[in-house]
C-alpha cells in the first residue's frame, strides 16, 4: 500500500505540475506559428530586365519569400524598368515592385492614374548612373555627348528618365543635341562593342552584371557626373530633387576604373504597392525583405545595403500600414 502524501507534500506536487504544464505551453506557443497562417494566393512583382539588377533581385526575394510564405505564389513580370513598374501598380497590372523615386516623384507630379493609392513599403538600395564610353573616346563629360550617338534606355525605364534629365543639366536637348537610341542594357553593351553608338547611360546597383562582363572583354571608361551637375539637376526642381552626389568606388568595376573611383548621381530605390494591397501580407513580405538582405546580398551585392534604419524612409511615398506594422514591431 502506497502510503498518502503529506498535505504540503500533495500542495508542491499540483503546483510544479502546474508550473511544467505552463512552461510547455509556452514552449508550444514559440516553437509552433499558432496563428501564423502564411498568405497564401498569388501576387505579381514586377522587375526589370533580364540583364538588370532588378530582375536578379526579384528572383531572389522569390525565393526567399517561398521559403518564409510557402503558400504565396509569385509571379515575376520582367518589365523596362522604373517607370513602366510603377505604373503596373498604379494601375492593378502588378501587386509590388521595386522603382526609383525620381520615377514615383513623376508619375505622382503627372496625376497619373492610381498615383495616389501608391504605397512605400521599404527603401531598399541606390541606383547609381553610369555613363559608359570605349576608354579610348574623346567624350570626357556629359555634354561631350552632343552630336554622338548615345543610348538612352526604353521609354519606361529609369535609365530614360534620369538621362533626360542629366542631359538637360549640362544644357543639352535630349532630343535634338544627341541621337538618342531606345536600347536597353540587354543591348547596350554589344552596340558599344560594335561602335554602333558612342555611349550609352545605365542606372542600377553596383556592380551590375552586364556593365562587369563588358569591361572584362573590351576596353571602356565610366564618364564622371561631377557635383556641378547635381546643382544643377536640383534646381530643375520636381522628380530631380532625390538625385544626389554620390561616387562609384574604384572596385566597382575595376577593370573599367583601373584604381579610381568615379564622380555620378544616384537615386533610392523603393519597394512599393498599392493602398488596397492586404496589411498582413505587406507586412511579412517587408520583414522577408528586411530578413534576407544577407541570403541575397550575397549574390546581389546592392542588396547588402538594405538597411532597416533607414528602409522606413520611402518619401515620395506613405508607408503602407502593413509595413508600418512591421517597423513598429522591431522598433528597439
Amino acid at each position: 500500500m502506497f502510503q498518502a502524501l503529506p498535505r504540503i507534500g500533495r500542495r508542491r506536487a499540483l503546483l510544479g505540475s502546474a508550473a511544467a504544464f505552463v512552461a510547455f505551453g509556452l514552449l508550444l506557443w514559440w516553437l509552433l506559428p499558432l496563428g501564423e497562417e502564411s498568405p497564401s494566393g498569388t501576387v505579381t512583382f514586377s522587375t526589370g530586365t533580364p540583364a538588370g539588377v532588378y530582375q536578379k533581385y526579384g528572383i531572389l526575394l522569390q525565393e526567399a519569400i517561398a521559403k518564409d510564405m510557402p503558400k504565396l505564389n509569385v509571379r515575376l513580370l520582367n518589365s523596362d524598368g522604373s517607370q513602366e513598374n510603377v505604373k503596373r501598380v498604379a494601375t492593378g497590372k502588378a501587386d509590388f515592385t521595386i522603382a526609383a523615386a525620381d520615377a514615383v516623384e513623376s508619375y505622382k507630379l503627372g496625376n497619373k492614374p492610381g498615383a495616389g493609392r501608391l504605397r512605400g513599403c521599404a527603401r531598399l538600395y541606390d541606383d547609381y548612373v553610369h555613363l559608359v564610353v570605349p576608354r579610348s573616346s574623346p567624350v570626357r563629360s556629359v555634354a561631350d555627348l552632343k552630336g554622338r550617338k548615345v543610348a538612352v534606355g526604353p521609354g519606361g525605364s529609369g535609365v530614360r528618365l534620369i538621362a533626360e534629365n542629366v542631359l538637360k543639366a549640362a544644357g543639352l536637348d535630349p532630343e535634338k543635341d544627341i541621337r538618342p537610341l531606345s536600347d536597353g542594357i540587354g543591348t547596350m553593351p554589344g552596340l558599344l562593342q560594335q561602335h554602333g553608338i558612342d555611349a550609352f547611360f545605365w542606372s542600377g546597383g553596383l556592380p551590375t552584371g552586364a556593365i562587369t562582363h563588358l569591361s572584362q572583354h573590351f576596353a571602356i571608361r565610366l564618364v564622371p557626373i561631377g557635383s556641378d551637375l547635381v546643382a544643377k539637376l536640383h534646381a530643375q526642381g520636381g522628380a530631380s530633387r532625390y538625385y544626389r552626389a554620390a561616387v562609384m568606388p574604384a572596385d566597382a568595376y575595376p577593370d573599367a576604373e583601373q584604381g579610381s573611383s568615379v564622380q555620378t548621381v544616384a537615386v533610392a530605390n523603393l519597394l512599393m504597392t498599392r493602398q488596397d494591397m492586404n496589411a498582413d501580407l505587406t507586412e511579412k513580405l517587408t520583414r522577408t525583405v528586411i530578413d534576407s538582405r544577407d541570403r541575397i546580398g550575397r549574390r546581389v551585392h546592392a542588396a547588402q545595403l538594405v538597411d532597416l534604419r533607414t528602409a522606413i524612409y520611402t518619401d515620395p511615398l506613405e508607408l503602407h500600414e502593413g509595413a508600418r506594422r512591421y517597423y513598429r514591431s522591431v522598433k528597439p
